[in-house]
């Protein structure tokens, strides 16, 4: 992994756009030095988020839904409304992070600890309800927030990997850990009154907070004003981002106002959108319900099957790795998406066309290792093509914030009237990752054809009679601007 990142900075470094002549020494050593900062701390934020986020899975296999006397469906109402509060929340709470700085990121991370340690004292179904909510409307700033950040930092061409890195490894590391995680929790003594799956959010919640707390200390704000940078290198950080901008402005962040809010719902960023919210579907109704599908595979113990969803996700790590370096390579989105997405059609199309417990154990690695890099690269893609701007902050927040739509539609993909087969939950999976395929070979389309609208100044009318403020404000729809395929 460090001949990997060495081969990125000296890449990075040499076929760089001039940023008013720097020291490439100096840019080299600053690209490291992020790299080396940010990447691990904010892959270890979104590990927290999700396994967070996913502890209800393996409390389910541990007995919650008895515990709590959950009938009918009330399981999935309980993940519903924690999706409808998670989507519901993310655009606001990327405004208050473009408005408040980095603290706001320790502070949601903070919460939704505190809120998954309250989940192991539930005792009944509207108990687990309002942690849910709650739980819900804290972590959904956490996935565009990191993005966002990301983004004050990093150049657009620079941008596809580290997103891929962050967003792609921490999901496959969280459902690999959390599984050991929870076997070992659930294998040690009780806590005092804390047994069984409460012992899962106990301990988790715990370990999320204290991070939460240390993140008020070590979380790097904007490179305007961040504690981590000196101010040479605050200064090329500026002047890289400027140089990103079709019309400089030294990095300063234009007001947000409600017209640039409503520029961000565009072509690219809705079916990016789209696209995420199918993938969720497939991805993240297989991450949540896998280990109960694994237990379907064979008669295993709930250690067992918990220790079994692991592998696929150390395969789906090593993908996100190569695809995503691949993209960057290539300086294409649209293929390689493609290649993983097909992975996915695959695994899908086994699960349907055979019994097999092996073969399906198998279409596992497939759909985790083709889902993993898929999704963060969809968020990439669109905070590629975004500015100013408020316009990337609002873009990094839509396309999660829709997609996350897809994991209220997984939550009743996996129902116990399907089991043990799932037939149809494994059939709109194989429609909907079809149906990407088609969607990124769209976007390709598209945007070859405006870039070559904009080559041949069919859209240069835009810039009529704008004041400098306008034509700083016109991102995206600048003439000059240039999409990334």
């Amino acid at each position: 992994m460090s001949v990997l990142c060495e081969e990125v900075f000296k890449q990075e470094v040499s076929a760089d756009v001039e940023v008013d002549s720097p020291d490439q020494g100096l840019e080299r050593r600053l690209l490291r030095k992020l790299d080396w900062v940010l990447l691990p701390l904010f892959t270890v934020t979104f590990i927290l988020n999700f396994i967070d986020r996913t502890a209800i899975g393996n409390a389910k296999i541990a007995g919650i839904e008895k515990d709590l006397r959950l009938a009918g469906y009330e399981y999935n109402v309980a993940l519903t409304v924690f999706y409808i509060c998670y989507i519901l929340s993310e655009v606001p709470s990327n405004l208050a992070l473009k408005h408040f700085g980095s603290i706001w990121l320790a502070f949601i991370v903070t919460a939704f600890g505190v809120i998954t340690i309250a989940s192991a004292f539930t005792r009944d179904f509207a108990g687990l309800l309002v942690t849910r909510i709650f739980l819900g409307a804290a972590e959904g700033g956490t996935l565009p927030g990191l993005t966002y950040v990301m983004s004050r930092y990093y150049r657009r061409e620079e941008l596809v990997l580290r997103v891929g890195v962050v967003l792609g490894l921490a999901p496959t590391f969280a459902g690999a850990f959390g599984g050991l995680l929870a076997s070992g929790l659930l294998s040690m003594n009780d806590i005092g009154t804390v047994t069984s799956w409460r012992k899962i959010f106990l301990v988790e919640g715990i370990i999320t907070s204290g991070f939460g707390l240390l993140c008020f200390m070590i979380i790097p704000d904007d490179p305007q004003r961040s504690r981590l940078l000196s101010p040479e290198e605050r200064s090329l950080a500026m002047a890289r981002i400027a140089a990103d901008q079709v019309v400089s402005t030294t990095g300063r962040k234009e007001r947000t106002t409600w017209r640039l809010v409503l520029r961000a719902f565009n072509f690219n960023t809705t079916l990016c959108a789209i696209c995420f919210l199918m993938l969720n579907i497939s991805f993240q109704g297989l991450s949540l319900y896998m280990p109960t599908v694994v237990a379907t595979l064979g008669h295993f113990t709930t250690v067992e099957s918990q220790l079994r969803t692991v592998p696929p996700y150390v395969v789906g790590a090593a993908w996100v790795v190569i695809n995503t370096y691949f993209s960057y390579r290539i300086k294409q989105r649209g293929f390689p998406i493609c290649i993983s997405v097909l992975l996915m059609v695959t695994g899908y199309a086994i699960f349907i066309g055979t019994k097999d417990s092996r073969a399906r154990y198998a279409a596992c690695f497939l759909s985790i290792a083709g889902g993993s890099p898929t999704i963060p690269m969809f968020v990439a893609w669109g905070v590629d093509n975004a500015a100013p701007d408020t316009v990337r902050a609002v873009t990094t927040a839509i396309i999660p914030g829709i997609g996350a739509l897809g994991s209220i539609i997984a939550v009743w993909t996996y129902l116990p009237s399907d089991a043990p087969d799932y037939h149809e939950g494994n059939s709109l999976n194989l429609a909907t990752s079809s149906a990407v395929c088609v969607l990124a070979l769209i976007g390709v389309l598209y945007i070859k054809y405006e870039n070559q609208k904009r080559a041949s100044g069919a859209r240069d009318y835009r810039l009529e009679g704008l004041t400098q403020q306008e034509l700083e404000e016109l991102g995206y729809l600048h003439p000059s601007f240039r999409y990334q395929s």
